[in-house]
């Protein structure tokens, strides 16, 4: 089983890819410039028996994805599972937005998405002669609710990659492949550092949450590892909310 990870040097990403080879995978590690903490993820896995690599690619490039399937599966083997796992944030309101950044965000977390489930795709098809597989996208609860203030554009985003599996779990069902979109809620990884480092405010998002605390990126792995998994042979065209219990209003 090979699995390739976008956005696999931190947070999320770094955390499956530990679990997955630990469960017997074969693993790609891409990243767009964490070059160090990617080749410390490879140390870690292979360490310990594990099997995998680091590659370098700007999942906003199509030319780089390209590049990336193929240098993936030269390395390890024919693709059988994909976790998107690479995002980048914007916090702006909606009257500052600039159509740069607005680009970027959805080239990166929507587009290249889009076009990485496209590779794969072309691969496990078996009706293009591949074996079949399992992609495993990641969102965010923050497209349920348009995104805590100034995230409304991120969650556009996720919206929007939710509503895409969905449509990509049935177009390609009937050739071996599953997908779906999984959904953290909050979850303390490099990308939140800076905001829950505030502890009024890392108090205050607790509050919103069920479960009373933010997650781990270990919790969100279990849940992707699952997943890819045959124990969830049936299981495609959905959302999956890892969230600790959802959104509240206000402690309880």
């Amino acid at each position: 089983m090979t699995l390739l990870i976008t956005g696999g040097a931190s947070g999320i990403g770094a955390a499956t890819a530990k679990l997955a080879a630990r469960r017997g995978h074969k693993v790609a590690i891409n990243y767009r410039s964490r070059d160090a903490q990617a080749k410390k993820v490879v140390a870690d896995i292979t360490g310990t028996g594990g099997q995998a690599i680091a590659l370098p690619a700007d999942v906003s490039r199509e030319a780089d994805i390209l590049s990336l399937f193929d240098a993936a599966e030269k390395a390890l083997g024919p693709i059988t599972h994909l976790v998107n796992s690479a995002g980048i944030g914007l916090n702006s309101r909606v009257a500052d937005f600039d159509a740069g950044a607005l680009e970027r965000l959805f080239t990166v977390n929507t587009v290249g998405l889009m076009l990485c489930c496209r590779e794969a795709a072309r691969r496990m098809s078996t009706k293009r002669g591949g074996e079949g597989g399992v992609v495993v996208n990641v969102s965010s609860m923050a497209g349920t609710i348009g995104g805590r203030p100034g995230a409304a554009a991120y969650a556009a985003s996720k919206a929007a990659v939710d509503s895409f599996t969905m449509g990509f779990a049935k177009d390609v069902a009937l050739e071996g492949i599953r997908a779906v979109s999984l959904r953290p809620g909050m979850i303390e990884t490099e990308m939140t550092e800076k905001t829950l480092s505030d502890r009024e405010t890392r108090e205050a998002i607790e509050s919103t949450i069920a479960m009373g605390r933010v997650g781990q990126a270990e919790e969100i792995a279990n849940a992707i590892v699952w997943l890819l998994s045959d124990e969830a042979s049936f299981i495609s065209g959905v959302t999956l909310d890892a969230s600790g219990g959802g959104f509240v209003f206000g402690k309880q």
